[in-house]
């Protein structure tokens, strides 16, 4: 928790991390995959996809802070997508949606 407080700037509250209401997007994005799906380790038993405001930013200050960064980045119409793993391994993707006017 502290790796991910002190890195993402998640803060903690009763043991776990919260959103509140006004900090959150529109979007809330739950989806499965098949258990031999590649697009993350087949044991992490989910992903977790955190959205952020400056992809590019964020991803280049955690490798300043030598956070274990995927160096693929992609873009598509709806957004960009960054990857980098915690301390036990996990892999954690980042969103950059695209902005809405």
């Amino acid at each position: 928790m502290k790796w991910y407080e002190r890195h993402l700037d998640l803060v903690k509250s009763d043991g776990s991390f919260a959103f509140p209401a006004p900090t959150q997007r529109a979007q809330v994005v739950f989806a499965f995959f098949k258990q031999d799906d590649a697009y993350f380790p087949p044991a992490q038993k989910a992903m977790i996809n955190l959205q952020v405001d400056d992809l590019d930013g964020v991803l280049d200050r955690l490798i300043d802070e030598g956070v274990i960064v995927d160096p693929k980045r992609e873009s598509y119409d709806f957004g960009k997508f960054g990857w980098i793993n915690d301390p036990e391994g996990n892999r954690v993707e980042l969103w950059q949606p695209v902005a809405i006017d």
